[in-house]
């Protein structure tokens, strides 16, 4: 059904394997920064125009790789195309962020919620299959979701927030009602990334961009456990081939350990982790991501090629430099200059073979 592949560098760095470089993606790579992206997205009207459509989707998931030669590719969508399953009414306004028509911050709302009919999000996997076609072989494709607890974030608060004082509240003053709704999109979403699987994604990766916003103790609770849970409900293997899993937690470096024994293949780390201190650590159970500040692509080209070295020289070599993934400590800014990951790249891809052949 699909090409064979070409490029498995990133697939085997997921799986602590050795390559010949040291494989690159960035997140958040399709997007604004690029002017094709633009272009497209004002074609399609709206960013859920743009996400729903399959030919679209098709289309700004591949405009980076036209551009950079990165050695992944990752599905064009959003992290909450599950809650939207579920009822809640997703809405994108310029320049404001998400933001849901119905909330849920009482018993009533609670008690409504439900793992949606996975037919809802078709739109996702007809774009999966319609990606991993187009790409024809060149590098794998990365299916996606938010994990549980950012989810029930955005949920509770409606959309983003400051201080996640009404998700927090309700966390503390009715725990039962949380775990109620963790429990839900635990399910959903490991239901979510199954069908990306099946739909053609080679690898998937559990985003809990608010898990660090949460106090020691109350991380483990009510975001790890669920992360947990949903990473060991998703497929490991699909027609015979290993399907990697990565978990990035921003703002979780306190509790590397734990994360590491979560259940997945790769862990993210954003830039506040010492990347050379992390495989010290936990190298010898999951590969690691990361971890380059983005705003270093704002710097001019050589201090960029500058970090990109260090943060390669802080994971070392080990074994051709298995089980590292090079990434941004999150995602790309919607004003970096697309020369800058240019250098980015390049310079990853150089140094990374000359630290193997000086080995």
């Amino acid at each position: 059904m699909f090409a064979p592949l070409q490029n498995d560098s990133f697939l085997r760095a997921c799986l602590r394997q050795p390559t010949e470089h040291t494989p690159v993606w960035l997140m958040r790579q399709a997007g604004r920064y690029l002017p094709e992206y633009r272009a497209t997205r004002e074609q399609a009207g709206s960013f859920m125009g743009l996400a729903t459509n399959k030919d679209y989707a098709t289309e700004v998931t591949l405009q980076p790789l036209e551009r950079f030669p990165l050695d992944a590719a990752i599905l064009f969508s959003d992290i909450l195309t599950v809650p939207d399953a579920m009822g809640l009414g997703l809405s994108f306004q310029q320049g404001e962020g998400p933001k849901f028509a119905k909330v849920v911050r009482d018993e009533a709302a609670v008690a409504a919620l439900a793992v949606p009919d996975m037919d809802k999000l078709r739109y996702v996997f007809d774009a999966v299959t319609s990606i991993r076609r187009a790409l024809n072989g060149r590098v794998p494709l990365i299916g996606f979701s938010g994990s549980p607890w950012t989810l029930a974030c955005y949920m509770v608060e409606g959309g983003g927030s400051d201080d996640y004082r009404l998700v927090k509240s309700l966390m503390y003053a009715r725990p039962d009602l949380m775990h109620r709704i963790l429990d839900i999109n635990a399910r959903a979403v490991a239901a979510y990334l199954n069908a990306q699987i099946e739909a053609g994604a080679q690898a998937v990766m559990l985003f809990d961009s608010w898990g660090g916003v949460l106090a020691d103790g109350a991380f483990q609770q009510f975001s790890l456990a669920y992360s947990r849970q949903v990473l060991a409900a998703v497929k490991t293997e699909h027609e015979g081939v290993r399907i990697p899993r990565i978990l990035f937690t921003k703002g979780g470096g306190l509790w590397l350990d734990e994360i590491a024994g979560a259940g997945a293949d790769a862990v993210g780390l954003d830039w506040t982790v010492n990347l050379g201190q992390a495989r010290a650590r936990v190298g010898d159970r999951v590969a690691l991501q990361g971890n380059l500040d983005p705003n270093v692509l704002f710097a001019p080209p050589e201090a960029i090629r500058a970090e990109a070295r260090r943060v390669l020289d802080s994971f070392g070599t080990p074994a051709d430099g298995a089980g590292h993934i090079f990434n941004l400590g999150h995602g790309i800014s919607q004003f970096t200059p697309p020369d800058s990951v240019t250098a980015l790249v390049d310079e990853v891809h150089s140094h990374s073979r000359r630290l193997r052949q000086a080995r």
